[in-house]
């Protein structure tokens, strides 16, 4: 049994919740935890705390949510803390030096992939669309540069051609939730070494931005269909079409596909049957399993074409 270790949680999102959850099952003091800040949701633009941030203040541990970590004041008040650990799990802020000289052991980053491929902020979104066929979590001692430290211990999981970014997000959150105990102990004791990444095979995991989530049916259908898995369900790869009877074009999300092995002349983005199989630029096609229209819910497409059928022929912009 590890000794409890007192311990400050940085951490933002869902994927973090998890870990934190399986901290304090392990025995670990956290005294502190720092989150974003709150921030407008809804339709009524309320301010809302982050999920690390609502966890926390429930359980009655101290929240910090400062706009920066620069500033001598935060460094003082964060080395005040007299921690052990801290552990960070997509916090959402730079980590300045003194930051992360303050605890005895160091700060332990769980990081979305195997390091060094996609440093950065969307290594899971970024993996699926690559194509990759593996992912994992790394337990990685933080430094000053952008993902860069040493890594203590991974847990490893398959991508399939089943999973979504969603799918892996919730798998990738549970073997966190594993990890974090066991490499902090193993930190602790001395069991575990932090090894160097490797030089070669670095990766960036680039924030999402709207330019990645267009449709360009000109790619190849293992492209195509790997960009829609990736972005679903959030932000969402999206394609034009023209309802009939209407002038002007909306916004499909595509929230779900599978590649198919129909080959195809057909000019790219056309529909080639009744069930949304789509062609795509290397002649090759992909159906689409799941879409959404605006203001609309995520159907599966057979759902959806009793409402609304798209006609073969329908090239999709």
């Amino acid at each position: 049994m590890t000794k409890p270790l007192r311990l400050a949680f940085m951490g933002s999102p869902d994927i973090a919740v998890s870990v934190l959850q399986s901290l304090m099952a392990a025995g670990h003091e956290v005294v502190c935890v720092y989150s974003q800040p709150p921030r407008p949701a809804g339709r009524g633009k309320k301010l809302t705390p982050t999920p690390v941030h609502a966890f926390a203040e429930a359980r009655g541990i101290e929240v910090r949510t400062p706009k920066s970590l620069k500033k001598p004041p935060e460094q003082e008040a964060f080395a005040a803390l007299e921690l052990d650990a801290a552990i960070v799990v997509a916090y959402g802020l730079i980590l300045p030096q003194a930051i992360l000289d303050a605890p005895r052991l160091g700060c332990l980053n769980m990081h979305a992939s195997i390091l060094p491929r996609w440093r950065g902020a969307a290594p899971i979104q970024r993996a699926i669309m690559a194509g990759d066929t593996e992912t994992g979590v790394d337990a990685m001692m933080m430094e000053a540069g952008l993902d860069t430290g040493p890594v203590v211990a991974t847990e490893r999981t398959p991508i399939t051609v089943e999973d979504t970014a969603g799918s892996v997000h919730d798998r990738l959150a549970e073997l966190a939730a594993q990890l974090a105990p066991r490499a902090l102990a193993g930190l602790a004791d001395g069991s575990l070494t932090p090894v160097p990444q490797a030089e070669e095979g670095m990766t960036y995991a680039a924030k999402l931005g709207p330019a990645d989530q267009r449709v360009d049916w000109g790619k190849s259908a293992r492209e195509v269909d790997c960009q829609i898995r990736g972005l679903s369900p959030f932000p969402g790869a999206w394609c034009e079409w023209t309802p009939p009877g209407k002038d002007v074009p909306i916004r499909l999300k595509l929230l779900m596909s599978r590649r198919s092995g129909r080959e195809t002349s057909a000019p790219v983005g056309m529909v080639l049957d009744d069930r949304l199989l789509v062609a795509c630029g290397d002649g090759g096609a992909v159906r689409i399993l799941k879409l959404q229209k605006p203001g609309g819910k995520p159907m599966d497409a057979e759902q959806f074409l009793k409402g609304q059928a798209i006609a073969p022929d329908t090239v999709f912009g």
